[in-house]
This record gives C-alpha cells, structure tokens and sequence, in this order.
C-alpha cells in the first residue's frame, strides 16, 4: 500500500496512528508531499480528484480517500472492531467523536490557510472568528466528554486534533482553560504511535 501524506497532516497523522495501532505500518509506503490550495500536486489528483490529502492506494491499486475512509478500510484489513467499535452505542460515541474532532481540525487548517497562504489584504478576521468559535466550542464539549480508558477511532481523532492545534496555534493555550482534557491529552500522548507520529 502508498499513503500520500504530509507530516504536518493531522488527518494523515490518524491514519499513520491506526496503522502502527493495527500491526499495518511496515506494510504502507509512505509518499510524502507537499500541497496548498493553491498549489496543487498533480500526481495525487490522478488518485483523489480533490487534491486533497490523506489519500492511499490499497495493494489491489484502489484509491482510497479521506481519512475516515482510509482508518476503517484498515481497521478491516486488521480483522475489524479494533478501532471501529461494532455495532452499538460505543461505535454511535466512537463516530460522533471521530466528527466533532474533524471538525475541529477542519476548523484549525481553515485559519492556517487564511493566516498563511491568503494575502494579508484579503483575510477576513470576523470569518477566522467564526472558526475560532467551532474549535473552542467544540473543545469545550470534550472537556465535559468522558474520554478516559478509550482507545478508538474517536480518541485518537481527538488527539490528532488536540495536537494540530499545539503544532499550529500554540500561542491558542487551551490547557489553561480544560485541565481535564489537558490532563487527558497529556496521558494518551505518551502512547507510542501517538508519539511517533507528532507533526513537524
């Protein structure tokens, strides 16, 4: 198997992290790349018509994308209901988690787009306001979450999530004002595969 992939993913890193969880590591090439939305990367699009990474080529040649996509296809390759729970309610606060976690990071590489790559005539500040807004909110959600002794797909997004948001927005602060899921987040990132995928 390929994986294009960006170290500085955090959708690429939840894939990276459920591979090495999953045993399927050594069994996927990395590519690594470089894009923006105004910098596309032409052999990726052959593969995801929308340019957009994580995207993997399974043994069999398919094109595979985005990253829910990609961890369930390995969560099944891997014997399935490892990190996608079975059926029921864990799978329900599994999968829920896994959106609320996405949408932080969608909201978090939204603001890293307008502050780095739009000209600085042209950003919007009451629009990164309103990403600002989803992400604090949201965090604010998983504060109130019972997170402790999970291990699954919806954990590990919001830790993927929770590090974006160190690596990018550090001056952000949020463990002043959520000691539980600091103290949460501090724990699971000790976990191997979580530590060997930090973003750089």
């Amino acid at each position: 198997m390929k994986l294009y992939f960006s170290p500085a993913s955090p959708f690429a890193r939840k894939v990276r992290v459920s591979a090495l969880e999953l045993g399927l590591a050594e069994r996927i090439e990395l590519l690594q790349i470089s894009l923006s939305p105004v910098s596309p990367h032409t052999d990726l699009r052959q593969h995801n018509p929308l340019g957009k990474i994580p995207a993997l080529i399974t043994d069999e040649g398919a094109a595979l994308y985005d990253s829910p996509v990609i961890c369930e296809y390995l969560d099944a390759l891997a014997g399935g209901a490892r990190l996608w729970p079975a059926a029921g309610p864990a799978r329900w606060r599994a999968l829920t988690r896994q959106a609320l976690a996405d949408g932080i990071t969608d909201a978090a590489v939204l603001v890293r787009y307008e502050q780095a790559v739009r000209p600085e005539p042209l950003r919007w500040a009451q629009w990164i306001e309103g990403q600002w807004l989803k992400i604090r909110t949201a965090l604010e959600a998983l504060e109130r979450d019972s997170l402790e002794g999970v291990f699954d797909i919806g954990t590990i997004s919001v830790a993927c999530a929770l590090g974006y948001l160190d690596f990018r927005f550090a001056e952000e602060g949020w463990r002043a004002r959520l000691p539980r899921l600091a103290a949460w987040y501090a724990l699971i990132s000790e976990r191997a595969s979580l530590a060997a995928t930090r973003p750089s």
